[in-house]
């Protein structure tokens, strides 16, 4: 896996790719990985605003209040605290097969009800 990090990073990680922060919004198309260390958790809320994908984001946390914060704070439909995002999956959500994905919040076309203007988010807690 080749890995990209900032430069408060890049102690952390042997020959890893320094990139600059605003090189966070680009998209790897192999076993490539961006990690960016901040200071402190407002940062990281903003840092996924900026560059997140609004689908899945997880954080990796000991401290319980801090997981239901980012749950709280984050815009995506599938919220993680100490779980793999491999888990952002309509069978494991209980949603049986996928047919889609929807990167977007209103999917829906043409005549739409009450039900096509709600989205949903799902709040996944684990231990690992």
């Amino acid at each position: 896996v080749k890995v990209h990090v900032n430069d408060k990073g890049s102690q952390y990680f042997d020959g890893a790719d320094v990139i600059s922060e605003d090189a966070y919004g680009e998209e790897y198309l192999g076993l490539e990985i961006a990690i960016r260390v901040v200071d402190d958790f407002e940062a990281a809320v903003d840092h996924i605003a900026q560059f997140g994908s609004n689908h899945t984001e997880v954080i990796c946390t000991e401290d319980a209040e801090k997981g239901k914060l980012f749950q709280r704070a984050v815009d995506a439909s599938v919220v993680m605290v100490n779980a793999s995002s491999r888990f952002s999956d309509g069978s494991q959500l209980g949603l049986g097969a996928e047919i889609g994905i929807a990167t977007t919040k209103l999917h829906a076309y043409g005549p739409m009800g009450l039900e096509s203007l709600t989205s949903e988010k799902y709040l996944v807690n684990g231990e690992g």
